[in-house]
């Protein structure tokens, strides 16, 4: 008989409700907590035993008394697992396990799903190809790299996510007049060096420490570039077996095993540079991709990301064994932009291949899925044109003030 088991879910921004129901259909009790601020957001509370809101968002978080809390909670419940389900939420979840001695990932290796300066450095230790970086700690070491590799480089936040507060530098002088403003913030940034090139991205489901699914797909325009100067995010699986699709995945191999990931969703990303065509490591998390990656990825290999994460935790804490479902080999992609209108009306994009349409407010986008990469790749660029002219706008980035 499957005993009922216990699980904390942490979350700081609206997301895994796939997640959360699948838990709890596995017949497990489902706690949440989450931010104040999200207290109104359409949870699917049916599926969540009790959610515990947190003052402020993310940095604001007081980590003593999230313990205090948790270490409350567990006066009447057993828990049997802390489950992080955003980027900014590992440290959190790494923090309370290693505290209430809870199984699972600790803060050391949860650094290396978090930190991009311990990323590189945990790279390089493997023998997995990194762009050329430096710490920011000592004076002689940051002259010493900019004296010897070639700009154009990046300012990288350690610990924030995505392509959030990174910084494009051409020059010494200029590298220095940033790091001199950072003040006492310059430990928690990195440089490393900027490689033109593809950037692509490999969504994973890992067990036991091994890769049992994960898909490859190439960003049509990066993160990174729409961050700096706006655009429209697009991104597309490549096709299967293709040469790209193989060294990504060897060098994803080495990263999940190398990063000690041992359980759960990975988002790793790696760029193809222009230069040399070699495969380099970017970054690594331990969840689910954002912006609407996880609906592209199920379009085209009938692998809900959020869903079965969710059935990999309960078969471990139930020591039951787990099994993926049959996937299929298809393609999506997924067009996505900040629209000047707060509800669109995309009724104008007709075509059969559109299978899902973004729901949130101030955002249009749409996936779109075929048998054809090519028919994908076509509709995407259609779509990117027509959304640029009549729905898109563009938000200047918000300077980041306060770091991980």
């Amino acid at each position: 008989m499957k005993t009922a088991k216990t699980f904390i879910c942490v979350s700081n921004f609206f997301k895994g409700a796939d997640f959360l129901i699948e838990l709890k259909k596995l017949g497990n009790k489902v706690f949440l907590i989450t931010s104040e601020k999200l207290r109104d957001k359409p949870w699917p509370t049916e599926y969540i035993d009790e959610i515990f809101f947190m003052e402020g968002q993310d940095t604001d978080w007081n980590l003593d008394h999230l313990l205090l809390g948790v270490g409350n909670l567990m006066k009447s419940n057993t828990i049997d697992a802390i489950v992080a389900l955003d980027d900014y939420d590992v440290e959190k979840a790494t923090y309370l396990r290693e505290n209430l001695r809870i199984a699972g990932m600790g803060q050391t290796t949860g650094r290396y799903f978090r930190d991009k300066l311990a990323m590189r450095m945990r790279a390089k230790s493997c023998g997995i190809s990194n762009p050329n970086f430096c710490s920011l700690f000592n004076d002689h070491d940051i002259n010493t790299f900019a004296d010897t590799i070639s700009p154009p480089w990046v300012l990288k936040p350690r610990s924030e996510a995505s392509s959030v507060g990174i910084i494009k530098v051409y020059d010494k002088e200029s590298l220095w007049i940033h790091i001199n403003e950072m003040v006492n913030n310059r430990f928690k940034y990195l440089v490393e060096q900027f490689r033109p090139g593809d950037v692509y991205h490999s969504d994973s489901l890992v067990l036991n420490g091994k890769i049992l699914f994960s898909i490859t797909s190439k960003y049509l325009a990066t993160p990174m570039e729409i961050s700096q100067g706006g655009g429209i995010f697009r991104t597309a699986n490549i096709p299967y077996d293709s040469e790209d699709d193989k060294a990504i995945k060897a060098v994803n191999e080495q990263v999940i095993k190398g990063f000690g990931l041992k359980h759960g969703a990975a988002h790793s990303e790696y760029i193809k540079c222009k230069d040399d065509g070699k495969i380099y490591f970017l970054e690594t998390s331990s969840r689910v991709g954002g912006a609407h990656i996880a609906e592209m990825v199920a379009e085209a290999s009938n692998i809900n990301l959020w869903k079965e994460w969710a059935a990999i935790e309960d078969s471990l804490v139930k020591e039951t064994k787990y099994t993926l479902p049959n996937i299929k080999k298809e393609y999506a992609g997924i067009v996505l932009t900040l629209s000047k209108f707060q509800h669109p009306d995309l009724s104008s994009f007709s075509d059969p291949e559109v299978c899902f349409r973004v729901p949130l407010d101030y955002h249009a986008g749409l996936i779109v899925k075929s048998d054809s990469s090519e028919r994908v790749l076509e509709l995407l660029d259609d779509y990117t044109n027509r959304l640029s002219n009549d729905f898109a706008a563009v938000v200047e980035q918000k300077k980041v003030s306060k770091l991980h």
